[in-house]
């Protein structure tokens, strides 16, 4: 029997658009027994998933090196035939080289490349069109599988989708306000004002981590809107993604629900403030819109992950983005 191990210890979104070299390596080898290591605090966006026999996890929050080392030698006991880095940073690459497998693969961006088996290009740019991470992520096993294409996917369990049906009662939207990154999150004004002209009947759901709630519940509050409701930090990933599954529309930033919404196929609003689509991180769902700025700026993008704050101190890529691109998406 076949056993991989598939490395993607970055942020959510990075593990959710990991995702389809499990689906395809499941079907090019259904027998296959398959891992995958993820960072501490993302464990839950891969519980039940059907395709994977054990999720190693690596904390790095504390004793992160000693922890590392702990996780080298259960994965040289593992025997694993191949081992896949998605991720571009030395403590991967330092785990894929002494992994002990037969077959090595990563980025050539990680430092420790040049000891891969098989080191692949990760091509990014504003300049280069169409190439979305996912596929990016897929090219590491195109050699020894072929060239068709996967999406990303999640599998909340029945448990999940009973915990959120009670929000379904009516007909109802969701909106992810809040970012890591201050250039990659749409401004709270922007939020209020765009919610002031909504539908004052329409249910509208706020989603996100516990450290969101407290912005999720200024924008309520300012908003005045007569039914909204506070879900940030209620919900886990796999809840979080039932609940976006049924919604009318997901209003999200280029952050984590967006990937949430694409692993689930549910209509998304995009909302690209400092970054850029093209950088291919954008939403993947058949009904998903990217909204940004009209206004031709030449600092946009400023960057590939944002910014704590404007580098140019005006923020014009977030603040002159017109709202009714975004109501738009409700007719």
């Amino acid at each position: 029997m076949k056993k991989f191990l598939v490395i993607q210890t970055a942020s959510i979104g990075d593990v959710i658009l990991a995702t389809p070299v499990l689906e395809k390596l499941n079907r090019f080898f259904p027998d296959a027994s398959i891992d995958m290591l993820i960072k501490k605090g993302n464990e839950n966006l891969l519980n039940n998933h059907p395709f994977l026999n054990d999720i190693l996890v690596w904390d790095k929050s504390e004793e992160k090196y000693k922890n590392l080392l702990r996780l080298l030698r259960f994965i040289q006991n593992k025997e694993y035939a191949y081992v896949i880095n998605l991720q571009r940073f030395a403590s991967s690459g330092f785990l894929t080289v002494f992994s002990r497998a037969r077959h090595t693969v990563g980025f050539s961006k990680n430092p420790f490349s040049l000891f891969f088996g098989k080191r692949i290009r990760h091509r990014i740019g504003k300049n280069i069109k169409d190439v979305h991470e996912k596929d990016r992520n897929l090219k590491l096993i195109e050699h020894f599988t072929d060239a068709s294409d996967e999406n990303v996917k999640l599998y909340p369990t029945q448990a999940d989708f009973a915990r959120v049906s009670q929000y379904k009662t009516k007909m109802y939207i969701c909106i992810a306000p809040a970012s890591l990154w201050y250039t990659k999150q749409y401004p709270k004004e922007k939020w209020v004002e765009f919610l002031r002209k909504t539908d004052q009947d329409l249910q509208i759901i706020f989603i996100g981590g516990p450290g969101d709630r407290e912005l999720c519940q200024k924008i309520i509050d300012a908003s005045d809107h007569k039914h909204c409701l506070n879900l940030a930090g209620s919900l886990n990933f796999l809840q979080t993604s039932a609940l976006m599954k049924d919604a009318a529309m997901n209003y999200v930033n280029d952050s984590a629900p967006q990937h949430l919404a694409s692993a689930m196929n549910a209509p998304v609003t995009a909302v690209f403030c400092s970054t850029v689509p093209e950088f291919g991180f954008g939403p993947l769902s058949d009904d998903s819109v990217v909204i940004q700025t009209d206004v031709d700026l030449k600092c946009k993008p400023c960057g590939l992950h944002g910014f704590q704050k404007c580098p140019e101190k005006h923020f014009k890529c977030a603040l002159t983005i017109d709202n009714n691109k975004l109501l738009d998406r409700l007719k």
